[in-house]
């Protein structure tokens, strides 16, 4: 066997989960193979056994299913699916069915089939650890638990207590499981979990409950009811539509999990795991678990291990930054640094206004100390990490310092000359734009190879995803401290090459003008906003606009004219710029900070779209496709990514997919924007693309070269 050990040795039989050439145990192919002969061998050694133990040769317990597996797989494969999953789950219950306790030994984390793993023993004993997590994550990644785990958390805690953990994918630790009586008993460390295995072996002879599963006992009722339960039924009732509410009918994983959790609950212990196996076959041949395994697990690991990241520079983490403008995003950049340690100095043109930037850290803070999530001690810790000054002498020494003042090139020039001086040795300069071209800007800087865009997203607490844009010169000892820098702060660095726009802002752009070009042709404003909620989108283009305010897109398409107009081109404004133009010069609606763009904002209540924009733009006569307005919401921004991929603004498909989604809101359930393409096949996408681009314009065309380059990047496993 090549990825488990069988021992038997006085009685006590020991399979050890080893799985050769890999850094942690999976339920590749030859595991499954391995498993079925380990529990063929426990069922002919019966006689002789008075125990089993589980235990791993690796850092952690066991890390799960074989995702690469489920890439591969296609809607036909089905009925093989189903028989895998049930192959193993019939491995799982000959082993814990044998009449002798069965102790899970777990060293480390378990996760999802992982900890369906650990569930097969009776008796579950974990290192304490804080690091060590348990839980069934599968729900993010598209699937749902199918070795068991859903039945089993269900028929152990009952229907509403199993459900963050089920439905939601909520991990917990050993102290947490215990609590929750998942684990039964915690050791200070590693070597102590086989002899208190031996221990509660030798303690169990006799007792034939120690060798049985709560459920398997005769007397065993569910927790809080089973679905006949008045209470229970009540609350199912209305279940479903909450979740439909949540997911908007785009991610079938929950549906199943809950339906399984119901159905399972209402029949016995065996159909209840048939039941579960169905669900997740149908899941695994799925194309929505493919989009959001390749991109949640596969592209979010390449993110995480630095593949973008330029490999030869050594690692690096700064000690002091300076953040130049104490505004929205510089005060949300300095509170970032300062709750992961980072000495702070925060400067702006008069101390009270840096000051004012710094109060937003304790704002933040104070909402945490409020409800007990933080300490008064870790707050003032915390605070005192951020410097707020008037004077650019106090940013002698930082490592790096990073601008974040108004999008103005004059501006933003005038700032990094004077700040850069103060960089300490071998110190490198960024600037946060969120549309200038690097290139343009590094001009103004001393030392343009130690020049970088670091592109953070508003709000800057909550918005994970950051963009490094490398400049014409930036150099890779930059890009990497950058990459660094971004890890340090617990947030997701993805790298693009300079344009304006760069990547997000540029994609972002057409989604939010398709939209205004929409309501141009006359559509009604709520049949746009609906259909990009329905689609998945976290809200729609208009109300997007009216918060990044109406007057920044027009800023920023003065300012591309002039840019053109230089250099003695012509800009083209597109349907929806000229539409937003007009907005904000004609009808004086700048967004939302200047009293209301597309919606009004009544002091104290929800937000309505503007009276006006129906007696204004809607046309009676027009008509329109539901389906071709969601179409063009999505594909406008694919069709963006993928030129973006062509001239090499981005260079990766993870950069590109985990962009899309952490930094425009690109809906989970596609995978992001590449992925989206990939998931339906370039060529049928290319077809559809075309279809569009007859009727709505050229935001829709492919060229031959871009269609290539796709074809060229197409992941494969």
């Amino acid at each position: 066997m090549k990825t488990l050990r069988y021992e038997l040795a006085n009685g006590i039989a020991t399979i050890t989960f080893d799985e050769q050439g890999s850094p942690v145990n999976t339920m590749c192919l030859q595991w499954q193979a391995d498993l079925t002969q380990a529990a063929e061998q426990v069922a002919k050694d019966k006689a002789a056994l008075k125990g089993v133990i589980l235990a791993s040769a690796k850092s952690t317990f066991f890390a799960g299913a074989d995702l690469k597996g489920v890439m591969r797989s296609k809607a036909s494969d089905g009925p093989r699916v189903f028989a895998d999953i049930e192959g193993i789950k019939k491995a799982f219950r000959t082993i814990e069915t044998q009449g002798v306790p069965v102790v899970s030994c777990l060293n480390g984390s378990a996760l999802g089939g992982g900890w369906e793993v650990a569930l097969i023993g009776h008796y579950r004993i974990a290192t304490a650890n804080p690091k060590t997590q348990f839980g069934l994550p599968e729900v993010t990644l598209g699937l749902i638990p199918g070795g068991g785990g859903i039945t089993k958390m269900t028929r152990q805690l009952g229907l509403l207590a199993a459900q963050p953990y089920v439905l939601e994918s909520k991990l917990f630790g050993p102290e947490e499981a215990q609590k929750l009586g998942l684990v039964h008993e915690i050791v200070a460390s590693d070597d102590e979990l086989r002899p208190r295995a031996l221990a509660y072996i030798a303690a169990s002879q006799g007792q034939p409950e120690a060798a049985q599963h709560l459920w398997d006992r005769k007397d065993y009722k569910m927790p809080g009811g089973t679905p006949s339960n008045p209470k229970i039924a009540g609350m199912l009732s209305v279940a479903p539509a909450v979740l439909k509410q949540k997911t908007r009918g785009l991610y079938p994983a929950p549906e199943a999990a809950l339906a399984a959790m119901v159905e399972g609950a209402m029949v016995d212990f065996d159909t209840a795991m048939r039941i579960e196996s169905r669900y997740l076959a149908g899941l695994m041949t799925s194309s929505v678990a493919r989009n959001m395994i390749n991109t949640f697990f596969f592209n979010m690991n390449s993110i995480k291990g630095g593949q973008s990241r330029p490999k030869a520079a050594p690692r690096y983490k700064p000690q002091k930054v300076g953040i130049l403008g104490a505004g929205m995003m510089g005060s949300g950049i300095a509170y970032s640094q300062a709750s992961r340690g980072i000495a702070t100095v925060l400067k702006d043109v008069s101390l009270e206004a840096a000051e004012k930037g710094k109060a937003y850290s304790h704002k933040l803070t104070q909402k945490r100390v409020d409800k007990g999530r933080m300490t008064a001690d870790k707050q003032a810790a915390l605070m005192s990490l951020i410097q707020p000054t008037a004077s650019a002498a106090d940013l002698k020494g930082c490592d790096l310092i990073i601008e974040a003042v108004f999008e103005n090139r004059e501006l933003k020039a005038k700032v990094t000359q004077e700040a850069e001086p103060m960089l300490a040795e071998g110190g490198f300069f960024a600037s946060n734009t969120s549309t200038l071209p690097i290139s343009g800007l590094a001009t103004a800087s001393a030392n343009a190879n130690k020049f970088v865009g670091i592109h953070f997203f508003s709000p800057v607490d909550k918005m994970q995803l950051v963009e490094i844009i490398r400049g014409a010169q930036t150099d890779d000892e930059t890009i990497a401290r950058a990459y660094d820098y971004v890890q340090a702060l617990g947030k997701l660095p993805i790298v693009v090459n300079d344009s304006r726009g760069f990547y997000t802002s540029r994609t972002f752009g057409t989604f939010v003008m398709e939209g205004a070009a929409m309501l141009g042709e006359g559509i009604p404003a709520p049949v746009i906003e609906n259909l990009a909620m329905q689609v998945g989108m976290p809200v729609g283009p208009l109300a997007v606009l009216d918060e990044t305010a109406l007057s920044l897109s027009v800023h920023v398409l003065d300012q591309t004219r002039e840019d053109f107009a230089k250099e003695g081109k012509t800009h083209t404004a597109t349907p929806g710029e000229l539409f937003v133009e007009r907005m904000v010069k004609e009808l004086k609606r700048p967004g939302r900070a200047a009293g209301g763009g597309f919606y009004d904002y009544p002091a104290g209540q929800k937000k309505v779209l503007w009276p006006e924009l129906k007696t204004r733009f809607e046309k009676a006569d027009v008509t329109y496709s539901q389906q071709d307005i969601k179409d063009r919401l999505l594909y406008r921004q694919a069709v963006e990514t993928a030129r973006c991929l062509q001239e090499g603004v981005l260079t990766s498909v993870h950069d590109g997919n985990i962009g899309s989604i952490f930094g425009i809101g690109f809906p989970a359930w596609t995978g992001g924007a590449l992925q989206f393409i990939y998931g339906q096949g370039v060529d049928a996408f290319a077809k559809r693309c075309a279809e569009l681009a007859a009727k709505y314009g050229a935001g829709f065309v492919l060229t031959a070269e871009v269609i290539a380059s796709l074809k060229q990047h197409q992941p494969v496993y």
